[in-house]
């Protein structure tokens, strides 16, 4: 299937840096970074550890502040949003998938789902209806009323990508969506965000691995806090 045209921008970061410390131990963890995303891009940021790859994820996830420059999401200048807006935007718009999977051992993979929405304000049996959909559309129909504990690797990613899509994101983040997984089972995740950005998903994903950055439309690299096309 061929991925959609790209739309509107959906993020646009200008000038922006991240420091931390204070002169003369500060380290500049972004250095004037400048990046645009349109709606229906599937972005890779490829970067070794310690590239700033991270921090930059951070700040797009609105988890971090930057200490300079312009962060425009989804149209809503993010400077100008007191921390409870910023969550809102954050809830409302971005959906995370780490690479530790982050589920919780004691709820069943429909729970772990329904928990995204859990506080908002959404009645507890359309979120459940909702995490059921999400998991017949990452291919875990099977899996509901199952322990992550008897999940394989690839199935526990499957479920953290369900509960990304829970929230109905205008963009998802991942930070290392393979890092955990074997080859064959990282090719599935992959195919997996192929399908879903085939189908409309904003996606950017990090990652050191040149092979599943590969996978991505386009590629962005860190270095150093510097970001290049």
């Amino acid at each position: 299937m061929t991925a959609p045209a790209p739309g509107r921008s959906i993020l646009e970061l200008s000038g922006i840096r991240r420091v931390f410390g204070e002169p003369p131990a500060e380290v500049v963890a972004l250095d004037e970074v400048d990046l645009t995303v349109r709606t229906g891009e599937f972005v890779a940021i490829v970067g070794r550890s310690g590239s700033g790859k991270s921090t930059l994820l951070n700040t797009l996830g609105l988890m971090d502040t930057p200490t300079s420059g312009s962060y425009l999401l989804d149209g809503y200048d993010t400077a100008t949003l007191s921390p409870s807006e910023r969550a809102g935007l954050r809830g409302s718009r971005v959906g995370f998938v780490f690479q530790s999977f982050h589920l919780v051992a004691s709820r069943s993979v429909t729970d772990n789902v329904a928990m995204a929405r859990m506080y908002s304000g959404v009645p507890r049996s359309e979120r459940r209806r909702v995490a059921v959909e999400m998991l017949h559309r990452v291919g875990l129909g099977h899996r509901l009323d199952a322990s992550p504990a008897v999940l394989s690797g690839g199935e526990r990613q499957r479920v953290a990508v369900a509960r990304a899509l829970a929230s109905a994101p205008s963009l998802l983040l991942a930070d290392e969506p393979t890092g955990n997984l074997d080859s064959a089972t990282a090719d599935g995740i992959l195919d997996l965000f192929a399908e879903l950005h085939a189908g409309g998903m904003t996606i950017v994903m990090i990652t050191h691995d040149a092979g599943v950055a590969a996978r991505a439309q386009r590629e962005v690299h860190m270095t150093d806090g510097v970001l290049r096309g």
